[in-house]
């Protein structure tokens, strides 16, 4: 049995700009992953799903980048407006939003 019904990692991976490639830290991931995770304490369920930083996931020209488990939904190009929408409807309702999905996860 799995200790958390949930697990969500947030690309974090920054990038030196100098390399020409883009990053998902250069969204303020780190921001957005702190913020999910506070916003999954408040629905109650901090105990059931786990919100941790990842290094690069290897999307980064979808970025920001984010894999929810165990489902294996993967999203991008999502901002911290969308977080509600993220939470309510792919982390608790385990239904997916087409807009956010990378269909493509080779890169």
């Amino acid at each position: 049995m799995s200790l958390y019904k949930k697990h969500v990692f947030v690309c974090e991976n920054l990038r030196d700009v100098a390399s020409g490639r883009a990053s998902c830290g250069s969204h303020q991931t780190a921001k957005l992953r702190k913020k999910l995770k506070e916003m999954v304490k408040a629905a109650g369920n901090g105990k059931q799903i786990r919100i941790n930083a990842a290094g690069c996931l290897g999307q980064c020209s979808k970025g920001p980048a984010m894999v929810i488990y165990p489902q294996g939904i993967w999203y991008g190009n999502f901002g911290e407006e969308d977080l509600e929408e993220i939470l309510q409807e792919s982390i608790l309702g385990d239904r997916v939003i087409d807009r956010f999905l990378i269909k493509d996860k080779m890169e």
